[in-house]
């Protein structure tokens, strides 16, 4: 079976260009003939490169496939950037690729592949059919959250990737890692999401509950989860008892910027709906917070806001925040009594009349043996 014969250097990106890479290799005979020449050229060309050795991996032929490069690269400004375009040896002659800022979901990587020129190709045309434009989009996810997740990588190339009908094969990679010594990484320029924060809890008279940070895709969800909120409730809430559910609306509720505010949802584990939500937006400084909560009309008295409130507020504490406020009508004795259960000062709004506002110093909040802040 045919094989691939590299160079393996620390010191030697690109192999090609010192011939350090044989396709097509047919025997042992073969690859040893080729790894003898290949040390002959390299001494000669690269006398400061050490080699650690030699790479042997299945000759894998795609005529029809496309050669792309995927990648993790650094900007001092920015930090970490995902890199998307055509690959192989020619990618610097050909210069079409694209750069997109994590976290990715699936949707900004396909929104990244489309900013190349090759995108066009790779949705098939004539007699050739579309390449798996999934499988590339997951792909560039998960490097995505590689970068994430290991800030000690700082660079990452996979070039070439194969891609056609049939799916998605990487041929080469390169890495590099900081060192012990080396500085720390420039941070995301967006805050990923914080999946680290979700929490699976049962609640008497609602069940298995799910609470998260909310996501783009809840956006689906807010229709159901607002006709289950009496005209009442929404009048509490937002001072109005009509909210137009509008996309631009629900948007602004959904897609949010995890370094400046945060939202949490209680999703019902065996159906998926929307149960509650609680939020708060931070001042620029991130330093004070105005908070916000919501509980579906039918679920009130179960203590879901009482959980909702309990995640927001240990998480402002986390974030090092300084105090949380709200405004509350001073018709809304439920809510007004679970703020004071959990520590909340309230006084007259300077400004609005039969409105309180609830005041709570997190600099003075400890947590308790139950886990909330008192």
């Amino acid at each position: 079976k045919s094989v691939v014969l590299k160079i393996l250097s620390d010191e030697i990106s690109h192999k090609s260009d010192v011939g350090g890479v044989r396709l097509d290799v047919q025997s042992s005979h073969d690859v040893a003939m080729a790894a003898t020449e290949m040390l002959k050229r390299i001494a000669k060309s690269r006398p400061d490169a050490q080699l650690r050795g030699f790479t042997v991996s299945p000759f894998i032929q795609k005529p029809r496939a496309h050669e792309l490069i995927l990648g993790i690269t650094e900007d001092i400004t920015f930090g970490p950037l995902i890199l998307f375009g055509a690959g192989g040896v020619s990618v610097e002659v050909v210069n079409d690729t694209a750069l997109a800022l994590p976290p990715l979901d699936l949707a900004l990587a396909h929104d990244l592949m489309r900013q190349t020129r090759i995108h066009r190709l790779l949705q098939g045309y004539r007699d050739r059919p579309h390449a798996d434009l999934e499988a590339l989009a997951n792909a560039l996810v998960r490097l995505s959250a590689l970068a994430a997740n290991h800030p000690e990588i700082r660079e990452f190339d996979i070039n070439p990737m194969l891609a056609d009908e049939a799916g998605i094969v990487a041929l080469d990679a390169r890495v590099r890692i900081a060192g012990a010594t080396a500085p720390a990484r420039t941070p995301f320029a967006i805050r990923p999401y914080p999946s680290e924060l979700r929490r699976t809890e049962t609640l008497d008279g609602v069940g298995q509950l799910v609470i998260r940070p909310i996501r783009p895709e809840d956006e689906m969800l807010y229709e159901t989860f607002f006709d289950r909120v009496t005209m009442q409730d929404r009048r509490l809430r937002l001072f109005t008892p009509t909210a137009h559910l509008t996309h631009r609306f629900v948007a602004r509720l959904t897609q949010i910027d995890y370094a400046r505010e945060i939202a949490f949802v209680a999703i019902e584990q065996s159906t998926g709906d929307l149960l509650g939500v609680v939020r708060y937006f931070a001042d620029p400084d991130y330093r004070h917070a105005e908070f916000a909560i919501l509980v579906r009309s039918d679920l009130k008295g179960h203590g879901l806001g009482w959980r909702l409130m309990k995640c927001l507020v240990e998480y402002a504490i986390s974030e090092r925040l300084e105090s949380l406020t709200g405004s509350v009508l001073e018709e809304n004795e439920t809510m007004l009594r679970m703020c004071e259960e959990i520590g909340f000062k309230r006084q007259r709004h300077p400004s609005e009349r039969g409105v309180w506002q609830v005041h709570l110093d997190l600099t003075k909040c400890r947590p308790t043996a139950a886990g909330v802040p008192v």
